[in-house]
């Protein structure tokens, strides 16, 4: 957990350098129905919320805000990237409702993409966005195990998935598991207890243990 003092110093200087320029994209509204799965991609990954109709849309994102002020008219304000980041640091988030343009951040917005992914028919929109409206507030965020996809496709689907990080641990376990990384902790491990000079089970034995773990998984 970062202090809160670090992260209210980083805010504020960066939010000086940002000041990112809101889009002037316009949206058709009559595109969304009370229900629908909204998809826009953003800086690091693909942002999802729930539409909720009347030009608000669901959706759980990131904000170190509310860690340093209790402003509400501020805190109520279009997250931007550095709250965004900042929040996703400190485990710090909420399933808040903004406009489509303060959801879209100028991005084009895909409607129910995700009804080709999950293997399981949607709920009715009325269901979905009762779901989406019951879990507004403040939640704890993890960018593994409960990020905006998370939300949407419990809302939608009533199953608490993401594909984003599903894509993200295949890929980091083709990195770490495989034989490549077996032999290199290995002959690590090697050159670490002769560079000490130490031959004793406390430095060959997690060497063998990881790199034997490695091999079996990979």
């Amino acid at each position: 957990m970062f202090p809160l003092q670090f992260l209210s110093l980083l805010f504020f200087a960066t939010k000086a350098v940002e000041e990112e320029e809101k889009s002037k994209r316009k949206y058709d509204l009559s595109l969304y129905k009370r229900g629908d799965l909204l998809e826009v991609p953003r800086t690091l990954f693909t942002h999802f919320g729930i539409y909720l109709g009347d030009n608000r849309v669901a959706h759980l994102i990131p904000d170190i805000l509310p860690a340093i002020t209790k402003n509400q008219d501020v805190i109520k304000e279009m997250v931007t990237n550095n709250r965004l980041v900042l929040g996703v640091l400190a485990k710090m988030a909420s399933v808040r409702v903004d406009t489509v343009e303060d959801f879209a951040y100028g991005a084009e917005i895909l409607v129910n993409h995700m009804d080709k992914a999950c293997s399981r028919p949607p709920f009715c929109g009325e269901e979905v966005a009762r779901r989406a409206e019951k879990l507004l507030g403040s939640i704890t965020y993890s960018l593994l195990w409960y990020n905006c996809e998370h939300y949407v496709m419990y809302c939608r689907y009533g199953t608490c998935i993401s594909f984003q990080t599903y894509q993200f641990c295949k890929t980091v376990r083709k990195i770490v598991c495989c034989k490549k990384s077996a032999f290199l902790t290995a002959l690590l491990g090697v050159c670490t207890m002769l560079y000490l000079g130490a031959v004793t089970p406390l430095t060959w034995l997690p060497t063998l243990l990881v790199s034997f773990t490695i091999w079996m998984a990979s």
